[in-house]
């Protein structure tokens, strides 16, 4: 394993187990993985001509949401005057992350700062170790709270996957009802699966196991993900041809009505793992 620069101008760096298997990651851009390449075959979709636009979010790759998922249902700043609203997704995926390489995985990780405590109040440090393996991307998350009191997270990926074309996806075991989060509506998720082509954005409460199939790329994708991370996510962004498939630990608006708040006491950690793994299908 190794890690080397392998774009100065915009700060990414390539993290290969062999030729035919590596990942590439921008420490400077919220830590987010840009490409993973596995068995030759690109999985993650990218735009690269957003990415250098650094007036824009990014679409693509694996953005990490920290400390919330998805946005607040408030103007007005969830811990008080004295700090800003946070915006969508968190901050974590806007600032400048550390790395480091490990035996066999890489380190990634973000402690609190100045920008941080303009949202946040709290003393933490966000660790996330990714091991490489053939046809398989390992997630380990450690949140550890060094603040006096409870520190309230949600934590979430966001996964950008290549696909041929809509019509050509099949999603596996998902839940009978989801929540269109665009409409606010508990929904049957297979008439809702059936505008994908149209732009979609699901919430789902899963097994701890989300898959879809793509019968052209003839390539499986399963998403491990389990409990407390179960919340499972389909979003997709017409003409963009991908979908997002996303692990959340807790819906839009927790820190604000509790549901799936995860408050961290004193001093501790809270972990989470998560895994995608490719499988080739006939």
């Amino acid at each position: 394993m190794q890690i080397k620069l392998s774009n100065k101008d915009q700060g990414i760096f390539v993290f290969q187990l062999d030729q035919k298997n590596y990942i590439k990651f921008c420490p400077e851009r919220g830590a987010v993985i840009t490409n993973w390449v596995s068995d030759g075959k690109e999985i993650l979709y990218f735009d690269e001509k957003r990415f250098k636009d650094k007036t824009k979010s990014i679409r693509g790759g694996i953005p990490i949401l920290f400390p919330i998922c998805g946005n607040l249902n408030t103007s007005s700043p969830v811990f008080g005057k004295d700090y800003l609203q946070l915006t969508q997704h968190g901050f974590a995926r806007d600032l400048q992350w550390q790395y480091s390489l490990n035996e066999n995985f890489l380190c990634l990780f973000l402690n609190e700062s100045r920008q941080t405590k303009k949202y946040y109040p709290f003393d933490f440090e966000l660790r996330i170790e990714v091991s490489l393996k053939i046809n398989c991307l390992e997630f380990e998350i450690t949140i550890h709270n060094k603040t006096d009191i409870a520190m309230p997270i949600n934590f979430g990926l966001h996964p950008y996957f290549n696909i041929s074309d809509f019509k050509n996806l099949e999603f596996i075991d998902t839940p009978l009802n989801c929540q269109n989060q665009q409409k606010n509506i508990i929904s049957n998720t297979l008439d809702e699966l059936n505008n994908i082509d149209l732009g979609v954005d699901l919430l789902m409460y899963t097994s701890g196991r989300s898959t879809f199939r793509d019968k052209i790329l003839k390539r499986q994708v399963t998403l491990n993900h389990p409990y407390p991370f179960d919340l499972g996510i389909i979003w997709s962004d017409p003409p963009r041809r991908m979908i997002c498939l996303e692990p959340w630990t807790s819906p839009r608006n927790a820190f604000l009505d509790g549901f799936r708040n995860i408050l961290i006491p004193s001093n501790d950690s809270q972990r989470f793992d998560a895994s995608i793994q490719i499988k080739s299908i006939k």
